[in-house]
């Protein structure tokens, strides 16, 4: 009886002795400057055919206000960087990249893309982690590292929708869920788009400490940066089918225009344009007043789509995206979306956005809708 509670204390012991581990292992470890730099340099890479809008603009946007590091747009090769639905005109390609830094990057952001096997991405993937580069993948971009192997015999995380197909193709990986990011020694991944927010967070809490994390997610208006998820939450239903067929085939497009300027504040932006992208009746068009590349807030070159006075008017026209959304917090932004995207389409389609944003908005996963607004 004796032994069998020493062995039950035991076991105990060695359960919270993991459980504490696995909470230590998803803070980032603080930054160590190399080469000589005063400051990180963090790449932000995507893929040019196609990169996940804000799975590549949420990071550059929040790391770049931070002030804490040299942030780097790549992309593949040279031309525009299709970030769906808008383009940008990026900083560097990965040659480029290694011209300009050839001890590699400190940190490299890898977002969801169009081929996550592509060879030179895979390539110029390997390269940055053997040189010692913190991996950080946003939503799918964990396939990306899958494919490049370095997430064989590590934790990691990704979307929700992957789940099982990561565990088939990729068993050689700790797939784990119920967890916004995953930090596992140089290789960090996170779920779903929104989880962006919270991962970038903790990167600015590795590199300039947790007050100033702190204080940046106060001026976004996030909570923090937690890894508390429940990823079981979010399923597709047969609603989810039925709407998204409704809304693809028996419902019209609305061309909608979205007018920026220089200083738009590219995580507001980003979330807008996906979002009404991700309804599935509503194609977005990127308005500004001249041809030329507009410089978001972060740095970013955005592309305009449309000429203010020279274009045709999309006929569905939404606020200035100048520097925010009307002024609100970015972390606050998706709410407003939700709720905008609800009262023009219906609960059933913004159900479908907080779906593929991984967005924890319980009025839309507890009870999934069934009707929609025409």
């Amino acid at each position: 009886m004796a032994v069998t509670k020493r062995l039950r204390c035991f076991a105990l012991f060695l359960l919270a002795l993991v459980t504490a581990s696995c909470a230590a292992d998803e803070t980032i470890a603080p930054y160590q400057p190399r080469f000589g730099r005063s400051r990180p340099v963090i790449a932000v890479v995507g893929e040019n055919a196609g990169t996940v809008l804000s799975d590549y603009a949420i990071p550059y946007g929040l790391l770049a206000r931070s002030a804490l590091a040299d942030v780097v747009s790549v992309a593949t090769e040279r031309g525009l960087l299709t970030l769906t639905p808008l383009r940008i005109a990026p900083d560097t390609t990965m040659v480029q990249f290694d011209t300009r830094y050839p001890e590699g990057a400190d940190y490299v952001f890898v977002p969801a893309v169009k081929v996550p096997d592509d060879p030179a991405l895979l390539d110029w993937i390997r390269a940055q982690a053997g040189k010692g580069a913190t991996m950080i993948s946003i939503c799918n971009g964990s396939l990306v590292l899958a494919h490049a192997g370095l997430t064989r015999g590590r934790r990691a995380t990704g979307h929700w929708s992957t789940y099982q197909s990561r565990l088939t193709k990729f068993p050689d990986t700790m797939w784990r869920k119920n967890v916004r990011y995953v930090v596992d020694g140089p290789v960090v991944s996170s779920a779903g788009i929104t989880a962006a927010i919270p991962v970038s967070l903790a990167l600015v809490e590795a590199i300039g400490g947790t007050a100033r994390a702190n204080s940046l997610a106060a001026s976004i208006g996030a909570a923090g940066w937690s890894t508390q998820h429940d990823s079981d939450a979010f399923r597709l239903t047969a609603s989810d089918y039925f709407h998204g067929a409704v809304n693809t085939l028996l419902h019209g497009t609305d061309d909608i225009g979205l007018p920026i300027s220089d200083g738009a504040d590219e995580i507001a932006l980003a979330l807008t344009a996906e979002a009404y992208s991700d309804t599935l009746r509503s194609r977005i068009h990127v308005l500004a007043p001249t041809a030329a590349p507009v410089r978001t807030r972060g740095g970013l070159m955005l592309v305009p789509d449309l000429v203010a006075g020279r274009d045709r008017t999309p006929d569905v026209m939404l606020p200035v995206m100048d520097n925010t959304m009307g002024g609100l917090p970015d972390a606050l932004v998706p709410n407003r979306l939700l709720a905008d995207i609800a009262a023009r389409y219906g609960a059933a389609t913004a159900r479908l956005i907080v779906l593929d944003w991984e967005y924890p908005a319980a009025n839309y996963l507890d009870a999934p809708p069934t009707t929609s607004n025409d």
